[in-house]
């Protein structure tokens, strides 16, 4: 069997996500059903749980919703982290042409939301929330992207996920530098010894079974929890390091696939499904909805996810084509890029996760996750739309008889057990 091309494999996972995504969507709605009946106080309690794990002083002590955000959420980030390294690497980024435009419009969607946002809190309460929207849900967008079948064209498609890949990217250096505590030197350095450490076994790694993955993994997440950054950075850091090329000579899986095959069903059907659980119990009665629709920090996070997306991915895209910055995939007409951009604004998973870390009042939280939610289901609705008119599925009779996608194929990487 050959082995896929870079291309190949990022399409191949818009099929493998489409039910993830819908189990995303379970999660949210069991959420807000839960924290909107007569139980809503125990969905309070259950992620008020204190849990302590570890031996004697080496131990971590965080009620549940933390050890969801700063402790799953690190495999959730280790899993992106593969990802941007890949597409850097072999993938549809490794080219300064076919990543420049991808690359400006990525970063376009997130400068032009942050100014929306700002404009109406900078000074005030809620200004520490610029963050909340610059992040796009590469979950939902692919779920969507692979709902739509043929609708949507390849190279738009191939446009949208490295723009999240490069997202992405920008969101991690955001809640690393901006969303992180006063930093304690020590373990800062500490974490700095173990990463030129795995730096230097780099070439080693396609060696390691999965016990060093995790000691490393585990190691860092101490020291840069103790640093005062915030922890998930340590499973971006493991991810970007591990290498994603097969060594020459062997037919051992590159060690970044192995990872990817064991933790992504985990990261997609697990992880992530249980941080909505456990971050989108808004309460939607009367009061909260009266005051989010008044609220500066919830009206500033649906401009900025739901009109700040759109100009700043449609508009530099285009500027930069026109520029001659670089190219538009192939197969990715300028109306379909468009059209497309509006689902940038679908910031769920990220922009919870920054809501949790920019605001301590829960007041100005819940007013954020209103906004969020209330943004990303319009800015869903809005894209379909954009794109079905936009698009026409090209279908033939094989596929036809095949069903909406036609025969399908899964491409798995990593099949090497551990």
């Amino acid at each position: 069997m050959s082995r896929p091309t870079p291309r190949s494999a990022l399409l191949a996972r818009l099929r493998d996500d489409r039910g993830a995504a819908a189990l995303l969507l379970v999660a949210v709605l069991v959420a807000l059903v839960w924290a909107n009946t007569p139980a809503r106080e125990a969905y309070a309690d259950l992620w008020a749980t204190e849990l302590r794990l570890g031996v004697g002083d080496v131990a971590v002590d965080l009620d549940l919703r933390h050890w969801v955000n700063d402790g799953l959420m690190a495999l959730f980030f280790l899993v992106v982290g593969i990802e941007i390294s890949r597409e850097l690497q072999v993938g549809a980024l490794r080219h300064r042409r076919t990543a420049a435009i991808p690359a400006i419009a990525a970063l376009g969607g997130m400068v032009v939301p942050a100014l929306l946002y700002a404009a109406l809190n900078a000074g005030g309460p809620g200004g520490h929330g610029w963050g909340i929207v610059m992040a796009t849900d590469i979950a939902f967008v692919v779920g969507l992207l692979a709902a739509m079948g043929d609708r949507v064209a390849p190279g738009v498609r191939v446009f949208l996920l490295s723009l999240a890949i490069v997202d992405d990217l920008g969101a991690i250096a955001v809640i690393a530098v901006f969303y992180s505590e006063g930093v304690a030197v020590l373990p800062l350095l500490g974490a700095l010894v173990v990463v030129v450490a795995l730096v230097a076994l780099r070439p080693r790694m396609h060696a390691w079974r999965w016990p060093g993955f995790a000691l490393a993994g585990l190691a860092l997440w101490l020291l840069v929890k103790d640093a005062g950054v915030h922890p998930t950075i340590a499973g971006v850091a493991l991810g970007l390091i591990v290498p994603v090329v097969r060594p020459e000579g062997t037919l051992r899986a590159a060690a970044a696939d192995r990872i990817e095959h064991a933790l992504n069903p985990w990261s997609s059907f697990a992880v992530v499904p249980v941080f909505a659980l456990a971050n989108a119990g808004v309460p939607l009665d009367g009061a909260a909805l009266e005051r989010a629709a008044s609220s500066t920090v919830t009206i500033g996070v649906v401009l900025g996810l739901g009109l700040g997306k759109l100009l700043g991915i449609a508009g530099t895209a285009l500027a930069a084509r026109r520029l001659g910055l670089g190219e538009l995939p192939a197969g990715a007409p300028p109306r379909q890029i468009a059209a497309a951009a509006w689902l940038g604004g679908i910031g769920f998973t990220v922009s919870l996760f920054v809501t949790e870390l920019a605001f301590s009042d829960p007041l100005l939280r819940e007013e954020a996750k209103v906004g969020v939610l209330a943004a990303s289901l319009g800015a869903a609705a809005v894209g379909v739309v954009a794109l079905r008119r936009t698009t026409r599925p090209e279908r033939t009779d094989t596929a036809r008889s095949a069903g909406a996608d036609g025969p399908r194929r899964r491409t798995r990487r990593g099949r090497e057990r551990w």
